[in-house]
């Protein structure tokens, strides 16, 4: 299992490097045919690779499945309910000190993601090769998925708390050179660059997590670390813990570090599908689960994760509900789902967050590429510019209800049963669990409330998108002898497979779990999400024309500017640093260059002196010989 398991990780960064240093080869020519042959030898070299890791992925799952007796532990068995894993241990490095091993793990929690991942990444690049084959730059861009898919399936796989981390860190790289792939647009460069900046913030705090954690287990592997757990000081638990939860904010998007997600929308829309679903977002999730028993062993930490979870579920849903861009819309979405996994975790239940996880990398990839689509379409990313388009796309408005009905939480789509079990995790916190009485009533309250809007924006998304009427852009005029002509029409077939592939899931996924479904809370959940489309829906029956984010009356601006957390984090910090850059760059050039240019000047003058004297005039040079023997003279006379 570990030999295959490695085989899984290394498959997509061999085809990095491949993708990066053979594309063009031999002959390195770019431009016209040259560029159309790189763009298909790196599309072959990206997608065979990560299919073979999709399929090996899938044989590891299956197996421990079979292990674990059928599947026992819930759906998608979790490290602690499942199996007990297989580890291998390929190195250790010695450090003089705590030593790093340089191991595998395959257990069920690790078996379920790494089939998530792979079949994402496979699937945003088929989906990739129609929506940006063209591209000049599509090699390195399918270079780059592989190494961010080989970076996840190792932080998935990893047994060593290091090993893990150097796979957390390349993907904070990847998605830097992913989001600002067109880069040439000064706002993708800078969305790019915040979303590198904002992840290394909760980075810093992650990785001396780790060490904390690592010292006082004396080793970083995993299985060492929980089992040390119950030795460890309450103090030492809580403070390692906080720390890694500044690394899950950052990686996951969660509130005080979730800013840095819906400007990452600068990115291309396929990959805007992979790090929502299946990589960096997911990744501060699999953590916690990963590391659960050290989780369940600091109350307070548990009880901060459950009130930042319960703002972010429901803050990030009433600004989802007032975006015109439809791709922000998704991205706030994804906050607000993932603060649901956060909840979950929260409350006790790691099996329910991972339910809610592969589902909702399901579901979410289905709901971007759908969404790319619509943008290849119609041209735009917002939903003003769009409408009326379920009898263009017919294919995209099938799938996409598929992918809105799964985000609602409606039957049987798959969000239907793992929401039920989040909502059922939290509601038994109420009474027995690790949060305290104030937090669970907090995030109890935020999470039915969330359903609702959750309903209310995927309904206005959705009629937006596809009912009404187009809205009228106006174009430039066309040259002469020519005529504007709307290209409405289905995407290409490597864009329409991945997206129907991914709907099988989205759609009957949730159906593993449909034994466990606890109908009360499943109805509830249901009734409330129905009321928020419902709303919706009347006002938009009202007026099709007008934006039934109209319903959040006076609050509609505040949350479409989602709270101006980003405009306060301009305030305390962005634009005193910046200050602080120039008053330093001033310095730096006044003192520090003008002592140097200052030192240049006064030796400059010094020399306009000596040039004086050094002239060549030998007349010159015997009078002042004379002039001075003659001072010498009369010193020796006066004081002699």
């Amino acid at each position: 299992m570990i030999t295959v398991a490695a085989l899984v990780i290394l498959l997509p960064f061999v085809a990095a490097a491949a993708g990066l240093l053979g594309s063009r080869f031999p002959g390195g020519l770019r431009d016209g045919a040259a560029d159309v042959a790189a763009g298909r030898r790196a599309a072959w070299i990206a997608i065979v690779p990560t299919a073979i890791s999709t399929a090996l992925a899938a044989w590891l799952a299956y197996a421990g499945w079979a292990g674990a007796g059928g599947g026992r532990g819930g759906p998608f068995p979790t490290g602690s309910a499942g199996p007990s894993g297989v580890t291998g241990t390929l190195g250790v490095i010695d450090t003089g000190s705590v030593p790093i091993s340089v191991g595998l793990l395959v257990d069920g929690l690790a078996a379920s993601v790494a089939v998530l991942v792979t079949v994402v990444a496979l699937a945003v690049q088929i989906y990739s090769v129609g929506y940006l084959g063209d591209d000049r730059r599509y090699p390195s861009y399918s270079a780059f998925i592989s190494l961010f898919t080989s970076a996840m399936l190792l932080v998935v796989y990893a047994a060593d708390l290091l090993v893990l981390y150097v796979g957390w860190e390349i993907m904070g790289l990847c998605s830097y050179l992913l989001i600002g792939h067109w880069w040439e647009e000064r706002a993708n460069s800078r969305a790019a660059v915040k979303a590198f900046l904002v992840t290394r913030i909760g980075d810093v705090g992650f990785l001396f997590g780790v060490f904390v954690l690592g010292t006082a287990a004396g080793s970083f592997r995993i299985a060492d670390v929980v089992a040390k757990v119950p030795e460890m000081s309450s103090g030492t638990v809580i403070a390692a813990t906080m720390l890694l939860l500044a690394g899950v904010a950052g990686k996951s998007a969660q509130v005080p570090l979730h800013v840095w997600l819906p400007d990452a929308m600068a990115g291309p829309t396929p990959i805007s599908a992979l790090i929502h679903a299946a990589t960096m977002v997911a990744a501060g999730i699999f953590i916690v689960a990963r590391l659960y028993p050290v989780f369940l062993g600091s109350g307070p930490t548990l009880d901060v994760l459950a009130v930042l979870a319960a703002l972010g579920m429901l803050g990030a849903a009433l600004a989802a509900l007032a975006q015109d861009d439809l791709k922000r819309v998704l991205a706030y979405s994804t906050i607000s789902q993932l603060a649901y996994m956060a909840g979950a975790l929260a409350a006790g239940s790691e099996s329910a967050a991972i339910f809610h996880l592969v589902t909702h990398g399901a579901f979410k990839a289905l709901l971007f590429l759908c969404a790319g689509a619509v943008i290849h379409a119609v041209g735009s990313n917002l939903m003003s510019a769009m409408g009326g388009l379920r009898k263009q796309l017919p294919v995209t408005f099938v799938t996409m209800t598929i992918g809105f009905a799964a985000l609602m939480g409606l039957p049987p789509a798959s969000g239907f049963f793992s929401k039920d079990e989040v909502l059922v995790a939290i509601e038994h916190a109420l009474s027995a669990g690790p949060l305290t009485d104030a937090a669970a009533l907090l995030l109890y309250g935020c999470a039915l409330a969330t359903v609702a809007v959750t309903g209310a924006y995927a309904t206005r998304a959705w009629l937006r998108t596809f009912f009404g009427e187009r809205g009228v852009i106006a174009l430039p005029e066309p040259e002469p002898g020519t005529a504007h002509a709307a290209d409405t029409r289905e995407a290409p077939a490597t864009m329409r497979w991945p997206i129907v592939v991914l709907a099988v899931p989205a759609l009957l996924l949730g159906l593993v779990g449909i034994a466990d479904v606890h109908w009360g809370t499943a109805v509830l959940s249901v009734v409330l999400a129905l009321l928020g489309a419902g709303v919706v829906y009347a006002m938009w029956r009202g007026d099709p024309l007008g934006d039934p984010a109209r319903v959040l009356g006076p609050f509609r601006v505040p949350c479409e500017q989602a709270f101006y957390v980003d405009a306060a984090y301009a305030a305390l910090f962005v634009r005193p640093v910046l200050g602080l850059a120039r008053l330093v760059t001033r310095a730096d050039d006044r003192v520090v260059d003008g002592a140097v240019r200052g030192s240049g000047r006064a030796t400059v003058g010094l020399s306009g002196l000596a040039r004086l004297i050094q002239n060549g005039n030998a007349q010159l040079y015997v009078t002042g010989l004379l002039a001075g023997v003659l001072l010498i003279a009369v010193g020796a006379v006066i004081f002699g």
